[in-house]
């Protein structure tokens, strides 16, 4: 077995050379980096040059070169949850921060994450911190993720810190499902309604409406209507103007929803539809509440956990509430005065605030209420599904009945014109 002589950083960025047998350089990179060592060059006698190309490769990195910033996609939330978990385990349990990313790296499902792992544990055995490191990639771990991270390293707390943050994205994820899956099932009863529709306007009635040429009839006004429908859904013309209008429409939405002004109009207008707009508030009220409790929990201070919150939950109305109450906790107030002025937050909850300000408890109050909005909006979720499935129903009914209605009262005349 060939001797091999190395040299490689440790955690602390100092260097330590020494000798090792192993197989083959692959062998031996791959020890030293489950020891939590940074290989820096791998030598035998007569192959140094062509060992230490063989040791790059085992360990994926490029050793005293930069290394280029790469793009990746974003990765799942339960893939991430996972992540953290495994994270919080292997902490715990005293495996050195290397050596945990080279399991998590292996173990893996998202190719994406994988990729994301191994840039994130070159960082580290580079000497950067891992909240740094995690940063470099805001696409899968956003301000909260990195905030509760860099309070988990300072507070030497890493692994609670992401096992509080692995149980807040299963909370997350559970609120997002259940949103999903209560509006799952309109949403096929509206796809099939509109292909009934236009598949009977655009196959069916046009035999009709040849039928009805035949015998010179005059046409009633809801049959008048459907024939000037079918007209258009079947002039190609008309067709390809309207897919392309549809397209417009919908760029140019997400372009507003792009611009911070636009997504603030986009997020009013959500709020004040009728139900759904109840249903918007709770939801962003919950993760509100959800997400300063975690943040509070792992020692986040207030003001950096403001400006984290108004960020992670996607609703510029409320996250202009939050800043300007930021700004105002940083003046002196009390956190429940701004969030009160701004009317975006119900009395309930200014009071639990208010509570848990006064009794030191300000983290377990805002779970607390973040436990009832989700209440609530399981509650109006379930309501919700319960009402819109009749309501469906009708629609689909009534569209198709006149329809048949439609295409009947011409038929009737031209039995009473056959009759006479």
């Amino acid at each position: 077995m060939p001797t091999f002589t190395y040299t490689a950083r440790d955690q602390n960025g100092k260097m330590q050379e020494g000798s090792a047998d192993a197989e083959n350089a692959q062998i031996l990179a791959r020890r030293l980096r489950e020891r939590g060592l940074w290989v820096q060059k791998i030598d035998t006698g007569g192959g140094g040059r062509d060992v230490k190309t063989k040791a790059k490769k085992a360990t994926g990195l490029e050793m005293n070169q930069p290394r280029r910033k790469k793009r990746f996609g974003k990765v799942k939330a339960k893939d991430l949850t996972m992540f953290c978990r495994q994270f919080s385990t292997m902490i715990n349990a005293g495996v050195s921060m290397v050596r945990c990313l080279a399991v998590l790296e292996q173990q893996a499902g998202s190719p994406n994450l994988k990729r994301i792992i191994r840039e994130v544990a070159y960082s580290v055995e580079g000497g950067e911190t891992l909240t740094r490191s995690l940063a470099q990639f805001p696409r899968v771990f956003n301000n909260l993720f990195v905030g509760l991270v860099r309070a988990g390293e300072v507070g030497g707390v890493l692994d609670e810190t992401l096992d509080r943050l692995a149980t807040f994205l299963e909370e997350d994820l559970k609120l997002k499902r259940k949103v999903k899956s209560a509006m799952t099932y309109p949403t096929i009863v509206m796809v099939l309604a509109i292909l009934i529709v236009i598949g009977l306007v655009t196959f069916i009635v046009p035999k009709f409406i040849q039928l009805f040429k035949d015998f010179e009839i005059t046409m009633p006004a809801p049959t008048q209507f459907l024939i000037s429908c079918s007209n258009f859904m079947t002039n190609p013309v008309n067709d390809g103007v309207l897919i392309v209008t549809v397209i417009l429409l919908v760029v140019g939405i997400n372009r507003l929803k792009a611009t911070k002004t636009g997504k603030k109009y986009y997020d009013k207008l959500m709020l004040k539809l009728p139900v759904f707009g109840m249903l918007n508030h709770r939801i962003a009220l919950a993760r509100f509440s959800r997400t300063m409790s975690t943040l509070m929990t792992s020692g986040v201070p207030i003001l950096q956990a403001l400006e984290t919150v108004a960020g992670a939950i996607d609703n510029e109305v409320l996250s202009t509430s939050i800043l300007d109450a930021r700004s105002a906790v940083r003046e002196g107030e009390r956190l429940g005065e701004p969030l009160e002025r701004s009317k975006m937050f119900p009395p309930m909850v200014v009071q639990m605030i208010s509570i848990g300000e006064e009794t030191g408890s300000l983290d377990s109050m805002l779970a607390k209420v973040a436990d009832f909005y989700e209440a609530e909006v399981d509650a109006l979720l379930e309501s919700l599904t319960a009402a819109l499935e009749p309501v469906l129903i009708v629609f689909l009914g009534g569209v198709v009945g006149f329809i048949v209605v439609a295409m009947f009262l011409p038929l009737v005349q031209i039995i009473n014109k056959l009759a006479s």
